[in-house]
């Protein structure tokens, strides 16, 4: 089989995996590539033509939920490492990937497939000179420096928890070991980037960390997944957790189980979101009594119930104070802080002027003492 055909099959039923913001699900005009070759958002906010795939779709494991499961049945093949490198390069070459998500079936064991990847990544930076973008995943069962020496040749490391806790993943993938196999390795990781010089890598940075959970496969809470998500933030200094909804696999044990409501998906990073970058709590963000958030954004859920009579002053409030606002980020934060060193902030006309879309914010907020008019003209 050819190389460029072996690809296309690693390259498939790979769209469970959301290491990166994907904008686009293919790149259609590159019709000899098309499916596998992502239009993706780098960390840096840099949209690029990204190559997901596999070393190899054979796995000994057998996930419950995943494609490449080993009692799985379909076609599976394997590139070798200097192969998959030279036809990546041959595509960067070409104009059509700028860079690489490379993960792995697992076979002989977490240690030797992870030198397979590393062996790549070598191959990529040292002997054919690639300095783009290039995400590794972290296998199950790697040993801690193995884990470095991926972190000195990629952009970005992750490796999939997939559950929140043990008792979850038992029923994703009770072959998995929760806290020796996954989570360990994203212990050490941090470990590595507070007490390792970072000039040891390949471009005098340690790579970004992110990991991934399947949403809604074994019957977890969102309290269960935002306080695993908690921890990763504050604790292992992640960069991102992803959220990829269930969808049932043919010929997996959960075959039969429905899909999980891209609704979830989307208050799941809401939330999240307050947590990394808002400085909400896991305490303030309003679960039902399943231990599921409510059916509307959680920050305007928070806002109506806290803001509402209590409007903060624009002129007066500081950062964490004005990114409990809706419709204020940190940039509108930053924004307003540069902006009424200024002068005062009197109306919602100049809310509108710094780039504030006053709609979402004039219920919360008080101007130089007063409400803001919340007639539909002003808004």
């Amino acid at each position: 089989m050819e190389p460029q055909e072996r690809l296309k099959i690693l390259s498939s039923d790979m769209d469970f995996e959301l290491a990166e913001d994907f904008n686009c699900p293919k790149i259609e005009s590159k019709k000899k590539y098309s499916g596998f070759v992502h239009d993706a958002v780098m960390p840096n906010g840099k949209t690029i033509p990204l190559l997901k795939t596999l070393l190899t779709s054979a796995c000994e494991r057998d996930c419950h939920y995943c494609p490449f499961r080993a009692a799985r049945n379909f076609r599976r093949t394997t590139l070798k490492p200097d192969e998959m490198a030279q036809i990546f390069m041959g595509m960067h070459r070409a104009g059509i990937v700028e860079g690489l998500f490379l993960s792995s079936g697992l076979i002989g064991g977490g240690v030797s497939t992870q030198d397979r990847l590393i062996d790549t990544a070598y191959i990529l930076r040292k002997k054919l000179g690639f300095k783009g973008y290039l995400h590794l995943k972290i296998m199950p069962g790697v040993e801690i420096d193995q884990v470095e020496q991926a972190m000195k040749l990629a952009n970005r490391v992750s490796i999939n928890l997939e559950a929140p806790n043990p008792k979850r993943l038992n029923i994703l993938a009770p072959h998995k070991e929760f806290g020796d196999e996954l989570l360990q390795p994203l212990k050490w990781i941090n470990g590595i980037r507070s007490s390792n010089p970072k000039n040891t890598s390949w471009n005098g940075r340690w790579p970004s960390v992110a990991t991934q959970f399947v949403v809604g496969g074994a019957g977890e809470s969102d309290v269960e997944l935002l306080s695993t998500t908690e921890y990763l933030y504050q604790d292992l200094n992640l960069r991102r957790t992803y959220f990829s909804p269930f969808n049932p696999v043919k010929d997996t044990p959960l075959e039969g189980q429905p899909a999980t409501k891209l609704q979830r998906e989307s208050r799941l990073y809401q939330a999240s979101f307050l947590i990394r970058d808002y400085g909400f709590s896991m305490e303030e963000l309003p679960f039902n009594q399943q231990g599921n958030l409510q059916d509307s954004d959680p920050k305007l859920s928070w806002a109506k119930l806290h803001l509402t009579e209590n409007p903060v002053e624009i002129n007066q409030a500081n950062k964490e104070q004005l990114l409990r606002i809706p419709g204020i980020g940190p940039k509108g934060a930053a924004t307003l802080l540069r902006e009424r060193r200024k002068n005062r902030l009197r109306s919602v006309e100049e809310l509108r002027n710094i780039g504030i879309n006053p709609t979402r914010v004039v219920p919360f907020i008080l101007l130089d003492g007063h409400r803001p008019s919340r007639q539909l003209s002003l808004l």
